[in-house]
Formats: structure tokens, C-alpha cells, sequence
């Protein structure tokens, strides 16, 4: 049988690794330059695929626009293909919304140039997402072609169908030796041998039909400018293959044309056999990962539910500067780039597009909350606005900054009711920000008081109305304060929960709602990681040290809303692995741990400090007893939650029988997006990272949740680890230095103890609303100097109160954000229970002209009625997400 060979030029170009973006993108206007010259003359190179990343072709048209009409072109007559990603996004740290809006912004700039790839190509992405499948299909997507995850062992095929978690099929087209295995082609008398080995030989075999795929490129390489040369060289050399110059979709529709028998996989595919896929990267640089979730976390939690709570309300929705937050949030999300398995050099440039991504969104932030609370209709003098951008009205205890002219004051709303607050601290700013000019209008009357104090502040609030706003005011004359004292006690409490530091130097927790004691919780975790950049690895000769070795300083301090407890350690650790070798604890490593109890909170906040700035290549974990043996974790992916197997046992029979076949130990290292936990019929207990997301089940009955804190390492790639045999990934001689992270760092999770099953409790909603939390915004004119840019005044007409809308059921609110090419919103919801459907009710509080279901390329599927200001949405069944878009009078 001839095989018909699908030739495809292409380039896999990562935008920095063991090198810089500046570096790329000076290579890729180089390069990208012939590429145009090759397509434009025909001498038989007829397709050239730009690595799926629309953009390449923003950077490239930064600085060659002159070759706008070429590409266009080009793009349009198909012979070079673009799209449908901006970036090669990763597909387990990176939210759900970062996915989609990554591929929204890749497929409209596509578009803008004549059209997109509809294939979800990940050529190198480690490992594929069990969201994925839907998230395609929503896309009108219904074919993949990646590498990384599925194994021999899983189909015997290199085509097959992929289930997703929540039921959605796609079709897959697996490389399975790479994406670069066609990169070299010989140009002597090897060519007529070159197709008849390895991996060609073993490859080409497992192919369902005739057709194979030659992807013929490699990490930043050039064209093959003699290609179409060498393809007719290779016609006349071999009988049994007949190779054309091809395109992705050629071959995939060529495949789709023989109609062939698939098998199917299902869920996440992180098969590590036959590829790397780096399972533990989820530490790598753990200072980048919490900045990732911090500032995800506030895109979709903050920025863009505010900025369409403004456009509902009348004011502009800055759509550009939205998308170059995006693009920079984008262009870290790369497959290395938040993997952080890249030069210390390139990690540096990630830091800064972060650092940029969070100023001008908490910036846009406060400038949006201010000309909001502007307009409010309050005669106050000093103003507190909070904002809830949860679906549901919101209560608790919120911690803000607020510079006050006194400490003992009232908080009220505008019937006269009033709230308790604690001042956590204080600090004199009188001068800063009263002894300061830049006033527009000096002959106004105003507010200036005799002194200001900067304060970090706790405030107990109850209702804030759902997906809106209320706003409240400090009476000078009253005093609601709730002083903070020095406790000689060693427990607090609230209503949920009894916490005391034991004899074993950690602490018990009461459950107070099933008086259940869990016994030795938070217990601090310290060992040698001799891994690299990508993935963690235990030494040979290691040596594992817990806080409950050390006696720690305590200190207890309390108000009626807030208390917390702190445990100081100096631990004695090893201060590098030659040292762990030895047996020496020869390192004083300080560590504190902040536990906050909250008034009428299910959440327990923890906080760890730690000083590294004299200890090399470790890991620091915190482990939770739940006394529930498992066989199964859960845990969020994107849209949806996942029951996991504790330990692999699959996987790890087979990488036992034939280690020397596997490129990884197939390890239960997990990520999850906010949440994982251990739970049995009546109870549960639930971990919140909020920096990195990586978690392992451990203890002899599998009932201990493992959270890594950080850990640090030296080296980009080293070889021959425990868990990844063989070569290095990566380039061994480039030293990382700074990932060694000698610096004082703070990792911040939250712990709830639950009643029932994760769905009866509806964990996902409730991690999603405390994760939400309320926005806090001051006004007073004495702030209208440096502190704040100075605003000339506007006319007063909103109310104090406001609400958009209001959500009944347990679907859990993704995002709100403006509609990409209409002027309404765009609200998505997903069924975070397990196995359980779902159906939600909108309350919508605002005149509605036009509500419909949308997919996410934001087309119409469905018209929905709204009865009685009511949009009912039809059951959600199992990790399913739905899109909403609705447009107001």
C-alpha cells in the first residue's frame, strides 16, 4: 500500500525560552521575511503554517507593516495559515477565560487577515486540558492535532476521538514523536534511507489510514527553502510513499474522507510515556505562579465585572487597553513561559509584562471605581463604596487600606446602620498626603482634617447587593471600632471553627458545625528538590523536615470580628543538597504562619512567610490530616471539577514492568484552578491555593492533602532525576540563580471544612464567591492630591445602592465582560458540582432588550424569553459551561 505523505513546512516559534522575546521576534522578522518570498514565487512551496500563534503576526507587522498586503494575501489564498491562537497557551495553570480569550484575540486577528486555522493545534503544549474538548466545539472546532499526553499504552492508533469531562468529542491527530520529527532531512545519499527508519517506520504504522503527516519544521528554524526539491527527490527515491507539500487540514480531511474506525480517550491526558510533559511544572518559579494567579484571579474576579457594572450604568468600556492587559497576561501564558522553564534572563521579562498587566488593571480599577463613586449621591465627607461582583449578595469580613483623619469612628450606610471594623494597623501620613498641592479649585470648601493615618483595616459587612454596589460613610462623631488585643491564649475562634496550637507544635481544628476535631493541621513540610526548571525531583539522599520538630514563638491576637494566630518556626534545614547528602542541618530557615479567623466565616485564611535567602534547592509543602481515606481527590479544572486517582495505579503497573520505555514516572502531582479536596458521605475539607496551584494526596491511607508552598532549584535542565530519567529537558549548562529564590516570600491558601459532598455544599460557588470577595473604595477631596490624581467635580445623580442583576441556583458566575463585536455583555456560567445538573434563574434588575445563548466565537444558538425580569436557563449538566449575552434598553 502507498502511503500518501502530507508534507507540512512550518516553524514551532516559541516566543522566549533559554533566549528572549527580543531576540525572537528579531529572528522571526528575518526569517518570516523568506517565508513570504517562498510563498509568493511559485516554485512549488505552497503552504507554510505559522505555529498556530496569531502572534507572530503582531510582532512581525510591528516592524514590517509595508508587508501588511503581502500577508493578506497570502492568508487569504491559503498558502500561509494562521491562527486560531494568539499564543501556544498552556492548557492546566491557565484559567478557563484565558483560554478562551487567548483563541478569541488569535482568531480575530486571523480574521483580519484573511481567516484562521479551525484546527485546536498544540504541537507542544504539556499535557491537554479535560475542558478542552468543549471548549473547541464551542469554538466550532472539532479537530486537534498536539503531541504531549496519550500514549501507546492508551490507543494503539495515532488517530482517535477525545471525550472531554463534560461530554464534549473532538477529533484527534496526534504527532506522536513530535512536531519536529520532518525537521531534518538529510540532503546527502541518506535521504533514500531517511524515511524507512525511526520514527517514521514505527509512527507511520500506527496510522488508521493511508495518510501520515511529515511536519517538516523545528523550534525557531527557517524554512526549508529546497523543500519542494527535496520532496521530489524523495518521490523518485521511494516507491511505497507518495509525499506531496500539504496543510494540517488537508491531511486531517483526507483521513476524515476514508471514514476510519476511532478508539477514545477520555479526560485529561497527561501520559507521560512517550513524551515529557514536565508533570510537577506547576512549581517552577513560584513567585511568577503567584503572580499568575493573583492576577488572573483579578481580571476576571475584578476588572472586567467593574468595568461592565460601569458600562451598565452609562460610561465607556476601554476595550483597548482591556486587550493589551490580555495580550501581556497571553504572551506569559505560553507553554514555557508559564511553565517559567525558560533562562533567568526571560524570567525577568515575564515579571515585568505581569508587573505591567497588574498596574494598569488595578490602575483602570481605581479610575473607573472613582468615577463611579463621583457620581454617587452622597453629601458624605468621607465615602466607602463596596463592590460586589459576585452573582449573589455578599456578606462577611473585608480587609481594605483606607487613610482615615481619626482611629475610633463609625462605619454607616445611608439609613444609619452601622458596622463594626478593627484597625489590624496604623501608620501617621499626615504629611504625605496633606502636605502635598496639585489642588485644581483652592478657593472650594472642603474637608481637611488636622491628621490622616494610613490603616490596613477589617470591616464586617452584610447583603452587599449581587453584581452591584453600596455605598457607606464614616461618621466621625460615633465609634464602631473593635479594638485588636494581645492574647495570652493559644486558640481562637468564630462560629465555625475552635483552633488551638497543641503540644506537637501545630494545630487542631474543631469543626464546630459536625464537632469533629481534626487533629495536627497546617504542618510545614521541608525537603531537597534536586529537580530543574520543569520538573521536581527528590534527591537520592534526602531529608524531610516538618515544623513539628520546633517549638514556635506564639502569638495570639483578637477582635470580635477578626483574630489571628501565628506560629514562628525557626526550622534547621540542610543548606543545599550536598549538605541534605551529609545528613547536616546546618541552615536556620525562619518561617511564620498567620492563621486568620474571620466573623461568620467558613473560610480559614492561612498565610506563610518564609526568609530563603540562605537555603538552595528545596521545597516547602503544608499538609492537612482530613482522616478521610481516599482513592480519589477533586479538584476545579477549567469550568468544571475533576475526581482524580490519589495514585496512577495504571500508569505506574506499566512504567514498573517497562521503565526504560518511559520518559516520566507517571506521578499523582496535581494542579487544580482554585480549589482541591478530600471529602467521603458526611464531610470534606477543601484547599484554596492562592499562589501555586499544585497538590499531592499522600500518607499511608491517602488522606493527607499535600500543598506545595514553593521550591527552587539551580539549573535550567539537569539530567537523570528520580522522576525523569535520561537526558535533560531543557539546556543544562544555562544556570538559574535567581530561581534559587534567596529573598523573603509570602504564599497565601485558605481552608474550609465542609459539610456533606462538595456538591451539596456547593464548594465551587462558594470558593468562586469568597475568591470574589467585595472591591473597597475610599472617596474623600483631602485624598485629591499625589495620593490621587486630582478630578475636577461632576454632577451627582446615581444612588447609593445599586444591583445589575441577581443569580439563584449553584451555577458557578465565570466572567462578566463586554461582548467582543456587539455593545452588550457577555456573562458565563459552569456547573461546578460533581455529576449533579444544574439550572440557574437571572434576576435581571435593569430593562433587557435582547438575551440570548452564544457559543464562544459569541454567535446566536439560542434565543432566551425573559418573563417577569427573568432569564431561565435550561439545565447544565456535568462540568458543562454556558455563554450568555445580553444586551440593555
Amino acid at each position: 500500500m502507498i502511503k500518501k505523505v502530507h508534507v507540512v513546512p512550518h516553524s514551532h516559534w516559541d516566543r522566549e525560552w533559554y533566549f528572549t522575546t527580543s531576540r525572537s521576534k528579531l529572528y522571526l522578522m528575518h526569517n518570516l521575511q523568506k517565508v513570504l518570498t517562498l510563498l509568493s514565487v511559485d516554485k512549488g512551496y505552497a503552504h507554510f503554517v505559522l505555529d498556530g500563534q496569531a502572534s507572530l503576526l503582531d510582532d512581525y507587522l510591528a516592524w514590517r507593516p509595508e508587508d501588511q498586503a503581502t500577508i493578506e494575501k497570502l492568508v487569504k489564498a491559503g498558502k500561509l495559515i494562521v491562527g486560531p491562537w494568539y499564543t501556544q497557551t498552556d492548557q492546566l495553570v491557565i484559567s478557563g477565560e484565558s483560554i478562551v480569550r487567548n483563541m478569541q484575540y488569535g482568531m480575530a486577528i486571523s480574521d483580519a487577515v484573511g481567516g484562521y486555522m479551525p484546527v485546536g493545534y498544540v504541537p507542544d503544549s504539556f499535557g491537554q486540558s479535560a475542558a478542552m474538548p468543549q471548549i473547541y466545539r464551542e469554538f466550532e472546532i472539532e479537530d486537534t492535532l498536539f503531541w504531549r499526553g496519550v500514549s501507546d499504552d492508551d490507543v494503539k492508533h495515532t488517530e482517535y476521538t477525545w471525550r472531554g469531562e463534560d461530554g464534549s468529542v473532538v477529533n484527534v491527530y496526534q504527532i506522536p514523536s513530535g512536531y519536529y520529527i520532518g525537521g531534518d532531512i538529510p540532503e546527502n545519499d541518506g535521504l533514500s534511507q531517511f524515511l524507512k527508519e525511526d520514527p517514521f517506520k514505527t509512527v507511520w504504522d500506527r496510522s488508521t489510514t493511508d495518510q501520515v503527516l511529515f511536519p517538516n519544521g523545528f523550534d525557531q528554524a527557517p524554512a526549508r527553502e529546497n523543500l519542494s526539491e527535496l520532496v521530489a527527490k524523495m518521490n523518485a527515491a521511494y516507491d511505497e510513499f507518495d509525499l506531496e507539500i500539504s496543510t494540517f487540514e488537508a491531511y486531517i480531511n483526507s483521513i476524515k474522507a476514508q471514514h476510519p474506525q476511532l478508539e477514545q480517550v477520555s479526560g485529561e491526558l497527561l501520559n507521560g510515556k512517550m513524551m515529557r510533559i514536565h508533570k510537577s511544572i506547576f512549581s517552577s518559579r513560584p513567585d511568577l505562579k503567584k503572580l499568575n494567579t493573583e492576577v488572573q484571579n483579578y481580571l476576571i474576579n475584578k476588572l472586567e465585572p467593574i468595568l461592565s457594572m460601569s458600562t451598565s450604568l452609562g460610561f465607556d468600556y476601554p476595550t483597548e487597553v482591556v486587550k493589551e492587559i490580555w495580550k501581556l497576561m497571553f504572551e506569559n501564558a505560553a507553554h514555557d513561559s508559564i511553565g517559567s522553564c525558560v533562562s533567568d534572563t526571560t524570567n525577568e521579562d515575564i515579571y515585568l509584562r505581569y508587573k505591567k498587566a497588574k498596574d494598569l488593571a488595578e490602575n483602570l480599577v481605581e479610575l473607573k471605581l472613582r468615577e463611579l463613586v463621583m457620581h454617587m449621591d452622597n453629601k458624605a465627607d468621607i465615602t466607602l463604596t463596596a463592590f460586589n461582583t459576585a452573582s449573589q449578595a455578599m456578606s462577611g469580613v473585608f480587609e481594605t487600606t483606607l487613610y482615615v483623619p481619626q482611629l475610633d469612628f463609625a462605619i454607616e450606610d445611608g439609613s444609619g446602620k452601622v458596622y463594626d471594623y478593627t484597625i489590624l494597623s496604623a501608620i501617621d501620613q499626615t504629611d504625605y498626603v496633606l502636605g502635598q498641592g496639585n489642588v485644581l479649585d483652592g478657593s472650594k470648601a472642603q474637608f481637611r482634617p488636622g491628621r490622616v493615618y494610613k490603616v490596613e483595616i477589617a470591616i464586617a459587612l452584610a447583603d452587599v447587593n449581587a453584581f452591584g454596589y453600596q455605598q457607606f460613610h464614616l461618621n466621625l462623631g460615633k465609634v464602631t471600632h473593635q479594638p485588636l488585643e494581645k492574647s495570652l491564649d493559644t486558640c481562637i475562634e468564630n462560629a465555625f471553627y475552635k483552633i488551638q496550637v497543641n503540644a506537637r507544635n501545630s494545630v487542631d481544628i474543631l469543626d464546630k458545625k459536625l464537632n469533629i476535631w481534626y487533629k495536627d493541621q497546617a504542618i510545614l513540610e521541608e525537603n531537597g528538590d534536586d529537580g530543574d526548571s520543569f520538573n521536581y525531583s527528590p534527591p537520592r539522599q534526602d531529608m524531610v523536615i516538618r515544623s513539628t520538630d520546633f517549638s514556635p514563638e506564639i502569638t495570639v491576637d483578637k477582635s470580635d470580628i477578626i483574630s489571628t494566630l501565628i506560629l514562628s518556626y525557626r526550622m534547621q534545614v540542610p543548606e543545599n543538597l550536598s549538605a541534605r547528602a551529609s545528613g547536616e542541618n546546618d541552615m536556620t530557615l525562619p518561617v511564620s504562619l498567620t492563621i486568620k479567623l474571620k466573623q461568620n466565616t467558613a473560610f480559614i485564611d492561612f498565610s506563610c512567610s518564609v526568609d530563603n535567602r540562605n537555603v538552595d534547592s528545596h521545597r516547602l509543602c503544608v499538609l492537612f490530616d482530613t482522616t478521610i481515606a481516599s482513592k480519589f481527590s477533586y479538584a476545579d479544572q477549567q469550568f468544571g471539577v475533576l475526581k482524580r486517582p490519589v495514585v496512577r495505579e495504571h500508569d505506574m503497573a506499566l512504567w514498573a514492568a517497562d521503565q526504560a520505555s518511559w520518559n516520566e514516572v507517571p506521578i499523582a502531582i496535581e494542579t487544580c484552578q482554585s480549589f482541591v479536596s478530600l471529602e467521603n458521605e458526611a464531610r470534606g475539607v477543601a484547599l484554596v491555593p492562592k499562589a501555586v496551584r499544585e497538590y499531592e494526596i499522600v500518607g499511608d491511607a491517602y488522606d493527607t492533602i499535600r500543598l506545595t508552598l514553593f521550591r527552587t532549584y539551580g539549573f535550567m535542565g539537569k539530567a537523570d532525576l528520580l522522576y525523569r530519567p535520561g537526558r535533560a529537558s531543557g539546556e543544562s549548562v544555562i544556570e538559574t540563580p535567581d530561581a534559587q529564590l534567596h529573598q523573603k516570600m509570602t504564599y497565601d491558601f485558605s481552608v474550609v471544612y465542609y459539610q456533606g459532598s462538595l456538591s451539596d455544599y456547593a464548594l465551587s460557588n462558594q470558593v468562586n464567591h469568597y475568591l470574589k470577595g467585595l472591591e473597597l473604595y475610599q472617596y474623600a477631596e483631602y485624598l485629591n492630591t499625589r495620593l490621587r490624581f486630582t478630578q475636577f467635580d461632576v454632577e451627582k445623580y446615581l444612588p447609593l445602592s445599586h444591583s445589575l442583576f441577581e443569580t439563584t441556583g449553584d451555577l458557578v458566575l465565570s466572567t462578566v465582560k463586554k461582548a467582543e463585536n456587539r455593545d452588550g455583555l457577555i456573562l458565563r456560567y459552569y456547573n461546578g458540582n460533581y455529576q449533579t445538573p444544574e439550572t440557574i434563574k437571572i434576576k435581571v434588575n435593569q430593562a433587557v432588550k435582547l438575551a440570548e445563548l452564544v457559543n464562544l466565537k459569541e454567535a446566536t444558538k439560542q434565543d432566551l424569553s425573559v418573563s417577569s425580569d427573568c432569564i431561565v436557563i435550561p439545565e447544565i449538566g456535568h462540568a458543562k459551561f454556558i455563554s450568555l449575552y445580553i444586551e440593555f434598553e
